[in-house]
């Protein structure tokens, strides 16, 4: 077992938990009127801006889930070679790069991009192992 990779998918699964948790307790309970989704944007959004930011946000979570589960996959699964090793390289650098825009739009206030850039190290550091 590559525990690089396991050590990746758990972060990454951790960092999804706590951007929908911390989102819902700190964002969107302020545009609760009562209903799952949110609605109440205030003067700046429209009722519809504030339903596909939900979304969005939930959605990014599901992503990152997604990638720990592919990552646990890998982490378990005998070395296939290139494809396993451009499917990691992929990972990695989409996690970098995620990184990086968290990192630059809240000039490193917001922790994401520590969690983002751990996911992206450790799944460089799980290729070939």
């Amino acid at each position: 077992m590559n525990t690089y990779l396991v050590a990746a998918a758990v972060l990454a699964f951790i960092v999804g938990l706590v951007h929908s948790v911390l989102g819902e307790m700190m964002v969107f309970s302020k545009m609760r009127q009562g209903r799952i989704v949110p609605t109440n944007g205030g003067t700046v959004l429209q009722q519809r801006n504030v339903r596909i930011l939900w979304a969005s946000w939930h959605v990014l979570t599901v992503f990152g889930w997604s990638f720990a589960a592919v990552l646990m996959l890998l982490a378990s699964a005998p070395s296939a070679g290139h494809l396993q090793a451009s499917l990691l390289q992929s990972i990695a650098v989409a996690m970098l790069v995620s990184s990086l825009l968290v990192f630059f739009a809240t000039k490193a206030r917001h922790p994401g991009w520590l969690g983002l850039l751990g996911v992206a190290v450790l799944t460089w550091l799980g290729i070939g192992r």
